[in-house]
């Protein structure tokens, strides 16, 4: 059986991805920064390693004997000090660094559908700009490559929460966001598999619109959609960029981007989105 070294096990997605290591049996290490927030997650892996990332020398004992490396580094929001090129590509680069120093057989690495159309924006900018990395490493690898997830969906079920969702243009553009479960499944899978990217998306393949109307249903409201001219989401990104903090308008500039495009994966997976949104009604 496989050792594999999880990296970002405390996010979105790493929780997932350790839970499906440990279902399916692979000896697995995470590295975590906080140990005690891990531990709550109940999930029971062979090793926890705590360390920084974005510090290439408190990582090194972690991956003695490791065959696998699966990362899911990456932040949404830049923080204080912290910037997408320090934590997508720079710890994501020391994580590569060492398993080839190390020996490590396999990378499998989490980036984003189409972003390689989408390196104007910082966040891609950083993820593919370790994928050059990775891809010219010499290591055997995998971009896994996930259309979006049920938890960006959320805004919609917020918006519908205070009664009325807003769309740019029509709200034509399709996308399917998959559950963290199913993308997890994918990770793990991706062990096993010769394919060097993977584009996938959740199984449901549906427009903007039809997503509003789903968050609306899930909270039994009748559906308040407002279409916004797409020339004001042009307007949005051209001013953002010089009066939002740093920190914001990162993870908005990716999202009014996306907003304007069809972000569709390879279906699969067995969640739906009406069922995450109803899920949210219990938080």
């Amino acid at each position: 059986m496989k050792n594999v070294l999880l990296a970002g096990a405390t996010g979105y997605l790493g929780k997932y991805v350790a839970s499906e290591l440990v279902r399916q049996n692979y000896n697995t290490r995470v590295i975590v920064r906080n140990e005690e927030k891990f531990r709550k997650s109940g999930i029971e892996v062979d090793d926890v390693i705590t360390a920084e990332v974005t510090s290439k020398d408190s990582m090194k004992t972690a991956f003695e004997g490791i065959d696998v490396v699966i990362s899911t580094v990456g932040i949404t929001k830049q923080k204080d000090n912290v910037t997408y090129m320090d934590v997508d590509y720079q710890a994501n680069k020391n994580l590569l660094e060492l398993a080839i120093e190390k020996g490590v057989k396999k990378f499998i690495y989490v980036s984003v559908l189409k972003g390689q159309n989408l390196r104007h924006t910082a966040i891609c900018d950083a993820k593919e700009k370790f994928v050059d990395e990775l891809k010219n490493s010499g290591i055997d690898f995998c971009v896994i490559r996930p259309s979006g997830f049920f938890s960006d969906m959320t805004e919609f079920y917020n918006m519908a929460k205070k009664g009325r969702i807003y769309l740019f243009g029509d709200g034509q553009f399709k996308s399917n966001p998959i559950h963290g479960e199913d993308i997890a499944a994918v990770c793990v899978n991706a062990i096993n598999r010769s394919k060097d990217e993977i584009e996938v998306g959740g199984p449901e393949i549906l427009t903007q619109e039809e997503i509003a109307k789903i968050a609306f249903d899930a909270i039994r409201q009748k559906s308040k959609i407002t279409f916004i001219p797409d020339c004001m989401r042009k307007l949005a990104l051209s001013t953002g960029k010089y009066l939002m903090p740093k920190k914001s308008y990162g993870p908005f500039e990716f999202f009014m981007n996306v907003m304007a495009i069809d972000m569709v994966g390879k279906p699969f997976g067995k969640h739906n989105l009406y069922a995450y949104f109803k899920s949210l009604e219990s938080k």
